[in-house]
């Protein structure tokens, strides 16, 4: 079955389900596999649940003339994904960066949809699955798509790129992380700006930091909008007015400044912020909608989120954790004022030969800082040569334990780990 055909299917039930326990009356199942799992041993379910057809790529399988058999699944849904797409024709935002790209997203989600039909990624769907699924949810009253994309090996964004065709282009920053599939920091700039060399070819425009000297680099030249959050630079220009510890910043908009109190933790979150003004302000959104969406948003699934229990005060951003994101938490926060500070930090993951160096270089930081407590857990951090004031322990498990003892009361605490560590486990204890 040709793209086209299979399309017009799609076009007759528009929603497309890769898990038999998301299945819609009608829709297509696409019979994914995986290291640990089968895709296609799950067709006759799909179809008994009312899938409509179900594409699998293992002819044993094919039960009937609802099963459409395909050379390779996963290659289907992502040229019907991009034959939609094109189909579409709508203006689409792609966003890649070390950290701070689903922040972004979601800010520019709220700043844009206060004039356009936006649909954009669900969570951090933003890889070689995501990304087609993402898509294949908009339709023809989507006036905009905002697209993340995530990578951890070279080429990533490049192949993302094709799939989703992006007009429009933004990376947040560029970073230590991934260092295992990038092999270096440089592994890491070459991949990220994969989304600009694909936006320079096909004639499209980015979204440009020009206080970053590392993306004005990587741009080498792109058509770009700017914004800036400093003096020199060009652009939509912002201004940190105080983060303690939610951020209040301003914008200097043509008809002067405006002033934007967020509900995001960390001065790190400036500069997503910014990102969304100067696309929202690209868009035509009125700048004062632009203000309201920023004022409006409330981060959640442990991300840049404040929260106050009975007895402490509580900084949580342990979504995901790298050593240029974790220095940026330390950073912020050490400009916080407060009499009792306390940070728990977990391990960091995929970092490779780079591992044990980037962890000593965190344990180092923070015994350095004003802090009162100090809480470090991970097998990283436990190979770490540590201060007298700093307790490490092998996971978040004994962490907790440890916490439950102390019973700490009146600190403002910053927690950031990775994912894995799961370090939202220990806020009961807080």
């Amino acid at each position: 079955m040709s793209i086209e055909e299979l399309y017009k299917l799609f076009e007759i039930n528009p929603f497309v389900s890769t898990d038999t326990r998301d299945i819609k009356k009608g829709c297509l199942f696409f019979a994914l596999k995986g290291d640990n799992f089968n895709g296609n041993k799950f067709a006759a379910q799909a179809l008994a649940q009312g899938a409509s057809s179900v594409v699998i790529d293992e002819a044993e399988y094919k039960i009937n003339e609802q099963c459409i058999l395909v050379q390779d699944v996963l290659e289907t849904l992502q040229e019907l994904a991009s034959f939609h797409r094109v189909k579409l024709g709508i203006p689409i935002v792609a966003i890649t960066g070390t950290n701070g790209k689903t922040t972004t997203k979601e800010l520019l989600t709220t700043v844009l949809a206060k004039r356009y039909a936006v649909v954009a990624t669900k969570g951090n769907l933003n890889n070689h699955i995501g990304v087609p699924l993402t898509l294949l949810s908009m339709n023809k009253s989507t006036q905009l798509g905002i697209v993340e994309m995530g990578a951890n090996h070279q080429g990533e964004i490049a192949a993302l790129c094709e799939i989703a065709k992006p007009n429009f282009g933004l990376i947040t920053n560029v970073g230590k992380a991934h260092l295992e599939g990038f092999g270096s920091f440089e592994g890491v700039k070459k991949t990220k700006a994969e989304l600009y060399r694909y936006i320079d070819k096909h004639g499209g425009r980015i979204f440009l930091n020009t206080t970053n000297n590392h993306l004005i680099e990587m741009a080498n030249g792109t058509s770009a909008i700017g914004y800036r959050t400093k003096k020199e630079g060009s652009g939509i220009e912002a201004e940190e007015i105080s983060c303690s510890p939610m951020l209040i910043f301003k914008v200097k908009f043509p008809k002067g400044w405006l002033y934007i109190k967020t509900n995001l933790v960390g001065a790190y979150n400036l500069e997503n912020a910014l990102a969304a003004v100067c696309i929202g302000q690209y868009f035509e959104v009125d700048p004062q909608d632009i203000c309201s969406a920023l004022e409006a948003y409330i981060p959640a699934n442990n991300r840049s989120q404040y929260s106050k229990s009975a007895f402490n005060e509580i900084l949580m951003d342990a979504y995901n954790a790298n050593p240029t994101s974790m220095n940026a938490a330390l950073e912020s926060f050490e400009s916080y004022e407060s009499p009792s500070k306390a940070v728990i930090l977990g391990d960091m993951f995929e970092l490779g030969d780079a591992a044990h160096e980037e962890h000593q270089k965190i344990a180092d930081k923070v015994a350095k800082m004003r802090l009162q407590l100090i809480l470090l857990a991970g097998k990283e951090f436990l190979k770490c040569q540590v201060a007298n004031n700093i307790h490490v322990f092998e996971d978040g498990s004994a962490l907790k334990a440890y916490l439950e003892d102390l019973n700490p009361q009146g600190y403002l605490i910053l927690i950031k780990g990775s994912r894995g560590m799961k370090l939202e486990q220990v806020i009961d204890a807080l």
